[in-house]
């Protein structure tokens, strides 16, 4: 399939029903919505949460690393529903034979940490430690974090009920591949952002992107990004069932690019950045909570250094057969 066909059509319907105003109106609801809902309802409505379903089961049959670039495309417009979340979790639904909820479904990959998008979503699938429940958000008591305009919650214990079986390595490895690919697609937009102000915003007469500081500062933005789409990809290339190394590589290399990438973003565009008028902190605070959620890159860090300490081989064939399988 040529993704083109695939992704021009998706980013003409997110740039038509999720503009800045209408993530800032969900946001300000902090939880269900009108906003919410006609925006789930036009995304519902363009097929596209059944990509990863397979075909036997009414679905697309894509794969993860076919709709990579979608989920870049989320990441980039800062969509405020658990959209990718959805696509992951019907399709682990449909293979186990369990009919999906209507409505956005989060991943809870652990109980101890907060969940982005659970104050929009109607479901959770939550992972257990033994197996995974689908739960109704509702069940769950979720708890706002606090953060200002946060949609992410914590969540109660699961009920008790009848699950379905977990993905290698449970729920977590899948759900930081997720991240990495927003984080990748917030990366890039932030990075035309910054390259646009810093074309326009005059100062002593001249661009101050024709400083060689703020040069050196863009360029290096530019490898980050380029780095967190390398590893998104990485990631999700090994689908839904990813191997935890490469769910660390990936998420682990975007979690602390974000940093940096915010960081600059907001060096080059200074107070205005922060502005609540300005969408530059629409993804610069999303960045910040991806990085976290599912683990952040010292998480990570610790256990993909404890897989290579148990392993015998030495480093570069571990990288080869752990990571580029």
């Amino acid at each position: 399939m040529d993704m083109a066909e695939l992704l021009e059509p998706f980013d003409r319907m997110l740039d038509a029903a999720c503009p800045p105003a209408v993530v800032r109106a969900v946001e300000a609801a902090q939880g269900p919505s009108d906003a919410a809902a006609a925006l789930w309802q036009e995304i519902a409505g363009s097929g596209f949460l059944d990509a990863l379903v397979d075909e036997d089961h009414g679905g697309a049959g894509l794969s993860l690393g076919q709709i990579e670039p979608l989920i870049e495309a989320l990441g980039a417009r800062a969509v405020p529903l658990p959209v990718a979340e959805t696509m992951v979790a019907r399709a682990l639904l449909a293979r186990a034979g369990v009919t999906a909820p209507d409505g956005p479904i989060a991943l809870a990959s652990s109980a101890a940490q907060p969940v982005p998008c659970a104050l929009v979503a109607g479901h959770a699938l939550v992972d257990t430690g033994t197996k995974l429940l689908l739960c109704a958000m509702a069940d769950l008591a979720p708890a706002a974090t606090g953060v200002v305009h946060s949609l992410a919650a914590r969540i109660g214990p699961a009920p008790q009920g009848t699950g379905l079986e977990r993905p290698a390595g449970g729920l977590r490895p899948i759900a930081a591949v997720l991240r990495a690919c927003l984080i990748a697609g917030a990366a890039a937009r932030l990075c035309d952002m910054t390259t646009d102000h810093a074309s326009q915003r005059v100062q002593f007469g001249k661009p101050i992107g024709r400083q060689q500081a703020l040069q050196q500062m863009l360029a290096v933005m530019a490898e980050d990004m380029i780095a967190c789409r390398i590893a998104a990809q990485l990631g999700a290339v090994q689908g839904i069932d990813v191997p935890l190394a490469v769910a660390a590589t990936a998420k682990s290399t975007a979690a602390a690019a974000a940093a940096r990438i915010a960081a600059s973003a907001h060096a080059v565009h200074g107070a205005i950045g922060i502005s609540e008028e300005y969408d530059l902190q629409l993804l610069s605070r999303r960045l910040h909570e991806w990085r976290m959620a599912d683990g952040s890159e010292g998480y990570w860090n610790r256990l993909l250094g404890e897989a290579r300490l148990g392993a015998s081989e030495g480093s570069v064939d571990f990288v080869r057969g752990a990571i580029f399988v």
